[in-house]
């Protein structure tokens, strides 16, 4: 069989078609519709910033549309989401724990995400709270009194937080639920009652290996270099493993347009492979995502597949960054054509644009701005801020606005 033989936006647009993101939604999303996204991606990436809607909410609403962001807190409460350190920290499918479980086996091979030396440390501590959470319930964070004053910033954790995230990242903890976004900790065989490590764990590499599949799955066209990445394991290792999953009929080989080593596309996309082939796989979703979206946070990848140099700026000092501090990404039919600050100001009803930037080469054409217009009244009124409020944008693309319909 002849290997097939396909052009950068062709390749685009199955990976976008793996991800949830090549055509709008019609139908009407439901909690199951939501499952069932998370599911795709295999993973959920956590982030607390809410200058907009927090992250996950934002990538699921990229996909699904309208939704009521209730629902994702359900799914975790109820059990069909954990919560763990995959990508970083992510909402993951209930059924891949025994992917992740070997990470909390060994937690001293996380990093800054666990210290043997503050368990040793505050072993004593440590116990009573374990004994607290077994004896009176689930317990947040702020059910600990901070002694010492006010904390300053995300690292200067009270004493009891360090306690509880240590415990989390043994798998001693798992997260219950969350209550207006602040974990809620109870003990593990509470929260996977029917999990035995004896019985269910699968050996280390069996787990990387279905970790990489399911990476080849969720990104739908991979190559060498891009698989590792998606679940934080040990880049250039699984390489070959493509080769593997190929002669076992998992993987598709292909080839890509200027590229100088094949690609892969999973053999869940075979009809679009096909669609693409004869041309008509075509792309017409436009849409705002989030920072952290799996689409575009491995900057490598994002690079080039999509030709887009993008960088997470909330963590860069403010007079090093070069767009803003909370930067969207904007997709548009298959491309990346640009980025935006936006801020939701919740109270008085506003969704501000502070600066929208183009990529260079994008022509402003009525679909654009059309397309682009839509889809940030859409975000806007799903923040319940229907009034957009617009700073630095290219002019040529508010001009279009400004006729269409008369700006504030």
């Amino acid at each position: 069989m002849s290997i097939p033989h396909l052009s950068l936006q062709d390749a685009r647009h199955l990976q976008l078609a793996a991800q949830g993101l090549l055509t709008p939604r019609r139908a009407k999303a439901s909690p199951s519709d939501l499952l069932a996204c998370i599911r795709r991606m295999a993973l959920l990436q956590i982030d607390t910033i809410s200058v907009v809607a927090r992250s996950p909410y934002l990538v699921l609403f990229s996909r699904l549309g309208h939704y009521d962001p209730r629902w994702l807190e359900q799914l975790l409460a109820d059990g069909d989401l954990f919560e763990y350190w995959a990508h970083e920290a992510c909402f993951v499918p209930r059924e891949d724990y025994r992917l992740l479980r070997h990470r909390m086996l060994d937690p001293a091979a996380m990093g800054w995400k666990f210290s043997a030396q503050w368990l040793k440390t505050h072993g004593g501590e440590i116990a009573q709270i374990v004994e607290r959470i077994r004896r009176d319930g689930p317990v947040r964070a702020s059910d600990f009194e901070r002694k010492g004053g006010k904390g300053n910033g995300w690292w200067d954790w009270k004493p009891e937080k360090r306690h509880l995230e240590v415990l989390f990242t043994a798998g001693q903890l798992m997260v219950r639920e969350r209550r207006n976004f602040q974990r809620v900790y109870d003990l593990a065989e509470r929260v996977m009652p029917e999990w035995n490590d004896e019985r269910d764990l699968p050996s280390p590499d069996l787990a990387r290996r279905d970790m990489v599949r399911a990476s080849c799955r969720a990104l739908g066209l991979v190559k060498t270099g891009w698989v590792a990445d998606y679940y934080r394991l040990k880049r250039g290792k699984y390489d070959a493993l493509l080769h593997q999953l190929a002669d076992e009929g998992e993987l598709l080989p292909i080839r890509v347009e200027g590229w100088q080593h094949g690609a892969f596309v999973h053999v869940s996309l075979f009809d679009e492979l096909g669609r693409a082939q004869a041309g008509t796989l075509k792309a017409s979703h436009t849409a705002v995502l989030s920072p952290f979206d799996p689409l575009v946070w491995d900057r490598k990848r994002v690079s080039e597949l999509f030709g887009f140099d993008y960088r997470i700026e909330c963590y860069t000092p403010a007079p090093k960054r070069q767009y803003g501090y909370f930067v969207l990404p904007l997709l548009h039919r298959g491309k990346l054509v640009g980025r935006m600050d936006a801020k939701a100001h919740r109270k008085e009803g506003v969704f501000e644009v502070k600066s929208l930037y183009l990529e260079d080469g994008v022509r402003v054409t009525r679909t654009l701005a059309q397309d682009l217009g839509k889809a940030l009244q859409k975000l806007a009124d799903w923040h319940q801020t229907p009034t957009l409020r617009y700073g630095a944008i290219p002019a040529p693309l508010l001009t279009l606005w400004q006729e269409a319909m008369p700006l504030p």
